[in-house]
C-alpha cells in the first residue's frame, strides 16, 4: 500500500525502500558500509551499552515518579536510546546541541545531572542549568522552535572564523518527526542550506508525532527533503547506536570542516507513550509496539557483546546494579528537592525589570499575603 493509497489519493508506484545506514543487525551481527567505518574497541562497545542500559533505567524511574505525583509531566525515551547516546557520543566538547525536551540520553552524554532535568519537570526551577556548562541548550517546549535557535547560533560560529582549525565547533538540532511540519523547522532549513552553516538536523523519526502517523506528517520519507532545500539526507537505523554513532561522527565533522547542514533521520520507534499524560494504546496497535520489541537498541548491543565473547555475566550484573544504584539516587534527590516560593516563579523572566511583570508580581504577593491575614 502506498502513502497516496492510505490518505486516499489515486494510487501511485511505491517509492523504492529507502536505504537504512546500518552497522549492528538487531540480532547482533556487524556488518560494515562504505561510507561509515567505525572501529571500536571492547571497552568503547561496554561503554556504549552502559550508557544504554543507565539512561533506560534513569527514564524508567522518571516514568515512576511521575505516576507517583512527584513530577508533573515526563517525556519518555524509551526506545530511542540508541539514537541518543550515538549522536551525543559523537559530539566534541566545542560543539553546541540544542534539545527538545525527550533528549535525556544526550543530557547524559554531555555531562548534565540528570536531577536537573527532573528540577524543571517537578516545577522547581525555570529549566535547571546553565547551557555553557556543557554546551547543552535548555529543554524547548515549542515544537521545532529550537531549529531556528541552533541555526542562527551555527551562523555565529560560521562567522567566528574557526571553521576548519582545531577548535572548530558544530551545532546539533534534535526534533521529532512531527516537528518536519513546522514552519520553524523548514525555514532553518532554508537559512542553514543558503549561508552553508555548521549544523547537524538531527531528526528522532520514532513515527508518531503524539497521536499523529508518519504518513499524516510526509509523503516521501523525511531525510529527502534535505535534496529539496539543497544538502545532504540520509536515513540510519536509529535503533542502532553503533551506525548513529558512526553517521553523526561524520555529519558533524563535515560541519565543523565548513561543509555545511546535513539532515539525519534516525528511523526508531517510541516504545512508550509520548509523555505521562498520553495514552498510546488509543491510536495505535500492540502487534506494532511487539513488532519494534525485536529491534530493541540495548539487546542487539549485548547480543553482539556475547556473541564475541566481550562481555561475561558478571559484567552485565554489574552495570546492572550500577543502573539501579544510579535511579535509585535520582530518586531520593528528586524527593528532597525543596518546594519553591511562590514568588520565584516571577525570577529570571527578564533581564532588566518589567513593568507589567512587577505589577502581577504586587498583585500575586497580596493574594498570598491575604492568606496570612486570615489565617490570624
Amino acid at each position: 500500500m502506498t502513502i497516496d493509497s492510505v490518505r486516499g489519493a489515486p494510487d501511485t508506484p511505491e517509492l523504492a525502500e529507502p536505504e537504512l545506514v546500518q552497522l549492528l543487525t538487531p540480532e547482533g551481527e556487524r556488518v560494515e558500509h562504505p561510507d561509515y567505518p567505525l572501529d571500536l574497541s571492547a571497552e568503547e562497545v561496554r561503554d556504549l551499552y552502559r550508557d544504554l542500559v543507565i539512561v533506560r533505567r534513569l527514564d524508567l524511574e522518571s516514568v515512576a515518579l511521575t505516576r507517583q505525583g512527584e513530577l508533573g509531566l515526563w517525556a519518555s525515551l524509551l526506545g530511542q536510546e540508541a539514537a541518543q547516546i550515538g549522536s551525543g557520543r559523537a559530539l566534541s566538547e566545542n560543539d553546541m546541541v540544542f534539545p527538545t525536551y525527550r533528549e535525556h540520553g544526550v543530557a547524559w552524554c554531555r555531562g548534565v545531572d540528570q536531577l536537573k532535568l527532573l528540577s524543571m519537570f517537578r516545577g522547581v526551577t525555570h529549566g535547571g542549568w546553565d547551557p555553557a556548562d556543557h554546551n547543552f541548550h535548555l529543554y524547548t517546549v515549542v515544537i521545532g522552535s529550537q531549529t531556528l535557535h541552533a541555526t542562527g547560533y551555527a551562523m555565529g560560529v560560521q562567522r567566528d572564523g574557526v571553521l576548519g582549525t582545531p577548535s572548530a565547533a558544530a551545532t546539533i538540532a534534535y526534533f521529532g518527526d512531527g516537528a518536519t511540519s513546522q514552519g520553524d523547522v523548514n525555514e532553518s532549513f532554508v537559512f542553514a542550506s543558503v549561508f552553508n552553516a555548521p549544523i547537524v538536523f538531527f531528526c528522532q523519526n520514532n513515527q508518531w508525532a503524539i497521536s499523529e502517523p508518519l504518513e499524516r506528517q510526509s509523503r516521501i520519507p523525511l531525510y529527502r527533503r534535505a535534496q529539496g532545500y539543497g544538502f545532504p539526507g540520509l536515513r540510519v537505523d536509529g535503533n542502532d547506536v553503533f551506525a548513529c554513532l558512526a553517521v553523526t561522527r561524520k555529519a558533524l565533522e563535515n560541519a565543523r570542516t565548513g561543509q555545511g547542514p546535513t539532515l539525519i533521520e534516525a528511523f526508531t520507534y517510541r516504545m512508550g507513550a509520548h509523555t505521562t499524560t498520553d495514552d498510546p494504546t488509543r491510536y495505535r496497535l500492540k502487534a506494532e509496539e511487539e513488532a519494534w520489541k525485536l529491534k530493541d537498541p540495548i539487546e542487539r548491543v549485548k547480543a553482539y557483546l556475547v556473541r564475541n565473547d566481550l562481555a561475561d555475566a558478571a559484567f552485565f550484573q554489574k552495570i546492572e546494579d550500577e543502573a539501579k544504584q544510579t535511579a535509585r539516587e535520582l530518586r531520593e534527590g528528586c524527593l528532597a528537592m525543596p518546594d519553591p516560593k511562590p514568588l520565584s516563579a516571577f525570577e529570571h523572566v527578564y533581564a532588566e525589570p518589567h513593568p507589567l511583570m512587577t505589577e502581577e508580581q504586587e498583585q500575586f504577593a497580596a493574594y498570598l499575603a491575604s492568606f496570612e491575614e486570615e489565617a490570624r
